[in-house]
């Protein structure tokens, strides 16, 4: 590659795996655990969007915390607040991908000088440390990301444009937005991403193929299936 390029990782979808929440949840709900779990996460996804067109900002653990009040409710359920907490915590120790522990591995060995890796993601400072230095499957590949990039800084979640700006200024790439590529494995991610100028690598673990039609003209740089095609797919453009 002729310019340093950057790889610019979603956390939470892409490197981390918020299924995984399941498995604490089966301890207080055994037969509605995935359910819960998955109603969670589309509301965490949900808030931050409708939050973003409000013009509001509340901190990612916040809308977090919210979603789960809110899953648990239309679910006839409730936890206590030490629960609540526990679940919390949990949070900051998500599973990782099968996919993600080779992938990072490749990164070790690509110079510095020919891709950066970053986490890029709309957790506070405060989660994704805790993530990435803490978590007992990312704190082993700390140190491939030479920067940890929140959108708390500019108070706007994915896929607002002022995101992904802050992200190319961040990297110093604000003049060479195709030198930045997201990898992320959720389609609102990489249109946000597409919309602004960067690059976007999708994974498609499912294999179902790109359906978003949110802007038709709108599609990933590349589409991969594991986070294992990534290093290769980027170094060879």
């Amino acid at each position: 590659m002729a310019t340093n390029k950057v790889l610019a990782f979603d956390l939470y979808g892409t490197l981390l795996s918020t299924e995984s929440i399941a498995k604490r949840l089966e301890s207080h709900f055994p037969d509605k655990a995935q359910s819960i779990s998955t109603l969670w996460r589309r509301y965490q996804l949900e808030y931050t969007w409708r939050l973003n067109s409000m013009g509001t900002y509340e901190p990612f653990s916040s809308i977090t915390r919210n979603a789960l009040h809110h899953a648990l409710s239309e679910h006839g359920e409730s936890l206590n607040d030490s629960e609540i907490e526990n679940l919390m915590q949990a949070y900051d120790n998500l599973s990782t991908f099968p996919d993600a522990q080779g992938a990072l591995n490749s990164l070790r060995k690509i110079p510095t000088d020919k891709v950066t890796s970053v986490i890029f993601s709309n957790g506070t400072h405060s989660m994704l440390a805790n993530s990435v230095h803490r978590s007992s499957d990312l704190s082993s590949h700390a140190s491939t990301f030479a920067d940890i990039v929140s959108v708390e800084d500019v108070k706007q979640y994915k896929p607002a444009p002022a995101a992904y700006r802050h992200l190319a200024e961040k990297v110093r790439k604000s003049e060479k937005l195709e030198d930045v590529w997201l990898v992320s494995g959720n389609p609102f991610d990489v249109v946000g991403a597409r919309s602004v100028g960067l690059n976007a690598v999708w994974v498609d673990r499912g294999g179902a193929g790109w359906v978003d039609n949110v802007l038709p003209e709108v599609r990933p740089t590349v589409v991969v299936r594991s986070l294992e095609e990534v290093v290769g797919v980027v170094r060879a453009e």
